[in-house]
Order: structure tokens, then C-alpha cells, then sequence
């Protein structure tokens, strides 16, 4: 695991029940604005002890490839609202 990696995992170790973070938003506050692609790598490889689930899109998109379905569960089992198009709500939800 690399040094970066483990700066991701801390930052979404912290993000509260109910609320969603950025791959953007966590590169930007690990200095990397740029690094949300970096940011999505690690998230391949994230502890399953961790809420891998709140980690969405700029945009409230749910991504995961066979996992989306079950991270959007997830989510809604924590209360988070999506929107009709299926993003979550960032306004009301984002940390």
C-alpha cells in the first residue's frame, strides 16, 4: 500500500453516515486537485471495513461497475437521497 493510498483511506475512514464524498474532493484535500483518477485507484483497492460506498462522482454518480447496485443500497440505507436521474443529491448530502 502505498503512502497515498493510505491518506485516501483516512479521509474515508472519517466520512459520517449519511453523507458522501468526491473523488475530486478527496484529491483536492490530499493537494492532488487533479488526482481524482489516483483517488479512484485506490478506492479499488479499499479496506472492506471502510464506507468504500460513500465515496460518488462530482456529480452524485454512483460508480462501482457490479457494485453500484449494492453501494446504492448501501447509501439508501443510511437515509441518502438520489436525485430522480439516479446521482445522489450532493446539495444534501455532500460533507
Amino acid at each position: 500500500m502505498t503512502p497515498f493510498f493510505e491518506q485516501v483511506y483516512e479521509i474515508v475512514e472519517k466520512i459520517p453516515r449519511g453523507r458522501v464524498i468526491s473523488y475530486g474532493q478527496i484529491a483536492h484535500k490530499l493537494g492532488r486537485p487533479n488526482g481524482a483518477r489516483a483517488v479512484g485507484w485506490a478506492m479499488r483497492y479499499c479496506p472492506e471495513h471502510l464506507p468504500w460506498q460513500r465515496v460518488v462522482k462530482a456529480d452524485g454518480s454512483v460508480t462501482g461497475g457490479e457494485y453500484a447496485e449494492l453501494r446504492r443500497q448501501l447509501l439508501e440505507g443510511e437515509g441518502v437521497v438520489f436525485l430522480p436521474d439516479g446521482r445522489v443529491d450532493m446539495k444534501m448530502h455532500n460533507i
